[in-house]
């Protein structure tokens, strides 16, 4: 093989390992990509919940989030608009998910339950003590949104909007992706880098002998 054969194979390599990885700012997902299946989750309410119980609806957001997070408490009143909003729609359905290690006090189902009620959420709230739901989404900050279609297919992940505290907003990106993909277009803006604290991932231990 002569160098520019070789050349243009690393090249390829390169460009599938780039696809592999997801996004731009996603090692897992990317625009375009189908939901994650999750089956039988169990959430503060007390019920367990599928990724098919919100097929009649629209659209999905999915948001990983937290008590113990300042970034992630700073949103906790926009996140509850938010599902009153979609709440009035009918259409869209909005799904939190606490990725949190089971050993973070703040991030106890009991606390979930208590700021809940305390902000008025409205949407399922699961729990993702072995990290399952987090790593199939590659998620890793709190809060961290993810909007998918009718299709289930990706159409924009990373931040809720352009303002972490939420004082100075000028651009709604779960909102307008919601917008979009009701219209059948695509987003604007399709991903941003998540702001927010890092997921405590539980090390795993390598298997095999």
């Amino acid at each position: 093989m002569n160098f520019r054969n070789l050349a243009l194979v690393v090249l390829f390599l390169v460009a599938i390992s780039g696809i592999a990885l997801g996004g731009k700012y996603n090692k897992v997902l990317s625009p375009g990509d189908a939901a994650p299946d999750w089956k039988d989750i169990p959430a503060i309410d007390g019920k367990k919940y599928s990724l098919a119980d919100f097929k009649d609806k629209d659209i999905l957001v999915v948001v990983f989030t937290c008590n113990s997070c300042d970034y992630a408490q700073d949103v906790e009143d926009r996140l509850a608009a938010l599902g009153k909003k979609f709440e009035k729609a009918g259409n869209c359905a909005l799904i939190a998910v606490c990725p949190s290690p089971p050993k973070v006090e703040e991030d106890l189902p009991e606390e979930l339950v208590k700021k809940a009620k305390e902000k008025g959420f409205n949407f399922p709230y699961l729990l993702d003590p072995t990290q399952k739901i987090v790593r199939d989404f590659g998620a890793v900050r709190t809060p961290e949104f993810f909007v998918f279609g009718k299709d289930r297919k990706l159409v924009y992940q990373g931040n809720l909007d352009d303002s972490p505290e939420g004082k100075k907003v000028t651009k709604l990106y779960v909102e307008d992706a919601v917008a979009a993909a009701l219209a059948g277009k695509k987003p604007e803006v399709e991903e941003t880098a998540p702001v927010g604290c890092m997921v405590r991932y539980i090390r795993m231990r390598p298997t095999g002998k």
